[in-house]
């Protein structure tokens, strides 16, 4: 064992040692463990169903008035649109189709359009019908290719609304496959060893499939979105590499220093082990900020997500340490074979950037501040929302859909609002007067009784329902316009939820930061024992996701590379933000841990800069590297959802790996030099002693002049 680890084998060090004398008993627990999962969640199904519910917002109140006292005025439904030069001559056409919709399973019912008014355009040339619907999204599926079939001869057929958005989608698999084909190139190009490169990635596998199996179970318990299985994968892959990367990266440089394979995988264990569980743990903090926005799919996501990484954490420590148990021969020779025929040591070229930059510190902090400032520019015009059909992929049908009703009746029918007027007929009807007196009101259809004392309007905006004119249409209709007029009057439907969503994003956004960065901030200070290394973690951890959805802003605000232009999904920053920040501590925590180590050795700050970022450099820019493949991949989904989720998190990693931790980090901790260990010592007894890297007491003849700053 090295001299600078405590005498005493740690828990982590002890469970190495059981590991190492029992690895087919460890892996065969992990193999009845994820049967066992596959076995219970394949007998129990899923439940994932979307929670949309919004407590405190007027369009969850209306939502619930609804489904007590008028609950067919809250059915979900289908658009289903026609188009031709004359509807009317093509009559037979389209009641011969609607018939055939009505039959479909999932459909209640269709309305007929050429006996409502209304439902046809001025010119004639538009239509729509709406569809009750009760099925599921397999069997909204089907109607797709029905409307394409009866396309033609002079009449278009399109489809429209949440579900068939919702089915239209993908499914994600194409992104999950080139993302773990893209890891396993760069770890066999990292370590030069096909089996080497596949241990991390069968714990990855085995952890995100365990944990992919609790959630269904999980489901019946807790509503857990549909969305949620791409999310998962893309966090739970991530940091499964990442986490299995990190130990068996010092495994084999604890090979190439000599060590024994059982002594390199005790060391690894007991040293970015430990690192893992911290640096998990810090993510499943950050998770669990999402708990203070009050809304029920968010703290869903942050439990299905926190589980995953728990689960991967567990199999990141003793799954893997059975892998290299059972194959450590193997990788043992491969690993040193490589290090016999290279030319220079280990790190070497890391130890010479590190000189280079700190030669540079403050040039380094200056621009790259600056850079990362402008990157993040774009969220100063920051636009929250949900993309409404019309940035859907062009000719998908509800993209066909979203531009013949905006031809045929302006873009606003696509994001109508609901008010309900709960009182009389008059209040009503001046509701409905004062409403159609706005210059930003297209069209609102006089009230009529959907229930007892309830009467409903539908209104129609001049812009598109992801439009900021329509954000601003109905804080005016519900904060001015209708608080004018007496009786309760209440503004909703999916369009204000929307709105409604977005709200509540931007008003407990300080709540969710204060909660994410101040816990985390106590962690980093209580396994450090510094003050400025925490601040200087939460600062440029703050830039870096600043920075990525900066890029996010601009791509999809702006409509860049083809994409088309629309909001930023309003789930995305608070996702983003709680994951790349338990993620950036990943790499803080493993390059920090490293320096910490050697300077608790040998007490010298540069030296322990230089030493710290050539053991852990080559590791965070191969596991950057990999996450950023798992996370970029997702660009080719359909869902704008996820490409969003994709592209933020991918930039955020290239940020934090190669400009912070190779570039900031060491110059900033070269300016702040010992400093950057300083803790005084009331903080440091008041603190509990816990680390992430076994120690022993520091040189106290360089330590001293630090402690009497």
């Amino acid at each position: 064992m090295k001299p600078h680890l405590d005498a005493r084998p740690s828990a982590l060090a002890r469970l190495s040692g059981w590991t190492q004398r029992r690895p087919l008993i460890a892996l065969l627990l992990w193999v009845l463990v994820f049967a066992a999962a596959i076995g219970a969640s394949s007998m129990a199904g899923s439940a994932f169903e979307d929670d949309s519910s919004m407590p405190g917002t007027e369009s969850q109140e209306l939502s619930d008035l609804l489904d007590e006292r008028a609950p067919e005025a809250n059915e979900s439904t289908v658009q289903v649109v026609f188009g031709a030069d004359d509807v009317a001559a093509q009559q037979d056409r389209v009641t011969a189709f609607l018939d055939d919709l009505a039959g479909e399973p999932g459909v209640t019912g269709v309305n007929d359009p050429f006996a409502e008014y209304g439902a046809v355009s001025e010119d004639g040339t538009v239509g729509y019908a709406t569809a009750t619907w009760e099925g599921t999204t397999a069997e909204a599926a089907e109607l797709i290719p029905m409307a394409e079939e009866a396309s033609g001869d002079g009449v278009t057929f399109a489809l429209g609304g949440d579900v068939i958005r919702e089915a239209g989608e993908g499914g994600g698999g194409a992104a999950e496959g080139i993302g773990m084909l893209a890891a396993l190139v760069i770890l066999v190009l990292m370590f030069g060893s096909l089996l080497a490169a596949s241990l991390p990635l069968i714990t990855a596998v085995f952890a995100v499939g365990t944990a992919f199996c609790l959630s269904m179970l999980v489901s019946h318990v807790v509503t857990l979105p549909t969305f949620l299985t791409p999310i998962m994968f893309l966090v739970g892959f991530g940091v499964g590499v990442d986490y299995a990367l990190i130990i068996f990266a010092r495994f084999r440089a604890e090979l190439q220093h000599g060590a024994s394979r059982k002594a390199a995988a005790a060391t690894a264990l007991d040293t970015a082990g430990r690192s893992v569980l911290f640096a998990g743990s810090v993510v499943i903090v950050a998770l669990m900020g999402l708990f203070a926005l009050g809304l029920g799919s968010l703290q869903a996501v942050a439990i299905a997500v926190a589980l995953t990484v728990l689960v991967t954490m567990l199999a990141s420590v003793t799954l893997l340490p059975a892998l290299l148990a059972l194959f450590g021969k193997r990788i043992e020779k491969s690993v040193r074979k490589r290090a016999a025929k290279a030319k220079r040591a280990p790190g070497s070229r890391w130890v010479g950037w590190s000189r280079f930059v700190e030669k540079r510190a403050w040039l380094a902090i200056i621009v790259v501040t600056a850079g990362l400032a402008a990157l993040a520019t774009p969220l100063l015009d920051l636009r929250l929302g949900f993309a409404d059909a019309g940035t859907d992929a062009e000719g998908t049908t509800s993209r066909e859909a979203y531009d013949m009703l905006s031809e045929g009746f302006g873009e606003g029918f696509n994001g109508p609002l609901m008010v309900v007027t709960d009182g009389t007929e008059a209040e009503a009807t001046a509701a409905y007067d004062a409403m159609s007196g706005m210059d930003t009101v297209e069209l609102a259809s006089p009230p009529f009784a959907i229930g007892e004392d309830l009467w409903l309007s539908t209104v129609v905006g001049t812009a598109g329902p992801a439009d900021q004119a329509t954000v601003d249409l109905v804080h005016e209709l519900r904060d001015d316009v209708l608080n004018d007029v007496e009786g309760t009057q209440l503004v909703g439907g999916s369009t204000a939820a929307a709105i409604d969503f977005s709200d509540i994003m931007i008003e407990k956004a300080p709540l969710f930061l204060l909660f994410v960065v101040g816990l985390s901030l106590l962690l980093l200070m209580i396994v450090f024992r510094s003050v400025l290394i925490p601040v200087k973690a939460a600062i440029l951890n703050l830039m870096t996701i600043g920075a990525s959805l900066g890029v996010v802003a601009w791509i999809f605000q702006e409509g860049m590379f083809g994409i088309p232009a629309g909001p930023v999904e309003a789930f995305v920053p608070v996702m983003s933000f709680a994951i790349i920040f338990g993620l950036s501590m990943d790499y803080e925590v493993f390059l920090m841990s490293r320096m910490r180590e050697e300077w608790q050795r040998t007490g010298n700050a540069t030296e322990a800069v230089r030493r710290g970022l050539a053991s852990t450099g080559g590791v965070v820019t191969a596991a950057a590297a990999i996450m950023m493949a798992v996370f970029g991949s997702f660009i080719l989904d359909d869902a704008r959802l996820l490409q969003q989720f994709g592209i933020s998190m991918a930039v955020a990693i290239f940020i934090d790996a190669f400009v912070i931790r190779s570039l900031l980090v060491p110059a900033i901790m070269k300016v702040m030099g010992r400093g950057a260990w300083w803790i005084p010592q009331w903080l440091d007894k008041a603190l509990p002693h816990v680390t992430v890297e076994p120690e022993t007491e520091p040189k106290q003849a360089e330590r001293e002049p630090v402690a009497a700053r």
